[in-house]
């Protein structure tokens, strides 16, 4: 039996299962090219911005972002912050949270309908299973004698579409996991930049008052 003769046996069932699991190897190719892409290293380019925000101030770091055209989470919320530096801290803070709102959005986007995918294609296997049996008990009802071929078309068709579940859930819960932790170590990244930015936005405003502080007002 080949395989057109396995999908013939399994029912109308499994053309759902084929079009689902052509669903989900697509959004995985999709999210798996979309993380590879965000997912490239900002570690130096956080440190680049932090020493030009120490020297010479949140414009020439965001103008040195701009430049990388880096396009991490991390890179995205840095410039959110570095962008509202010049009204204070917490504009900075809040404008960094709402950054780090529509990139946890972009990096975990689709990740649901592969849990969904995952908890839907057993449901399915179990109705072809269902059905399967039914027809089975059908050629029982109907035929004193049935004959193994009748027999087994709903069995086959039961235990085809049982198989089809469970394959196309496994794919889609093993992916989503994978694609899961990816998207977590790129956001943590982010969340690193959102705990930090705010420490070098503030150390030039306590230099300057401790310069104030000296006698004479004298300046380092």
């Amino acid at each position: 039996m080949n395989v057109l003769d396995l999908i013939r046996a399994a029912g109308p069932l499994l053309w759902v299962l084929l079009l689902l699991s052509v669903y989900v190897v697509y959004l995985v190719a999709v999210r798996a090219q979309v993380l590879s892409r965000l997912g490239r290293d900002a570690g130096a380019l956080i440190e680049r911005a932090r020493a030009v925000t120490a020297e010479s101030g949140p414009a020439a770091a965001l103008a040195e972002i701009d430049r990388a055209a880096h396009p991490s989470p991390a890179a995205s919320v840095m410039r959110a912050g570095l962008s509202r530096a010049d009204r204070g801290v917490d504009a900075a803070t809040s404008a960094m949270q709402g950054a780090l709102i529509v990139e946890e959005d972009r990096l975990y986007a689709g990740l649901s309908a592969l849990g969904t995918a995952a908890q839907v294609a057993p449901l399915l296997g179990l109705l072809g299973t269902v059905i399967g049996m039914v027809r089975s008990f059908l050629v029982f009802s109907q035929t004193t004698a049935p004959t193994p071929e009748q027999l087994a078309t709903g069995i086959s068709e039961a235990l085809i579409n049982t198989a089809g579940g469970l394959i196309v859930a496994i794919v889609a819960y093993v992916a989503r996991g994978a694609l899961r932790a990816r998207a977590d170590r790129i956001a943590t990244q982010a969340e690193r930049v959102r705990e930090e930015l705010p420490g070098w936005l503030r150390r030039p405003e306590v230099s300057l008052s401790f310069d104030d502080m000296l006698p004479g007002g004298v300046r380092r």
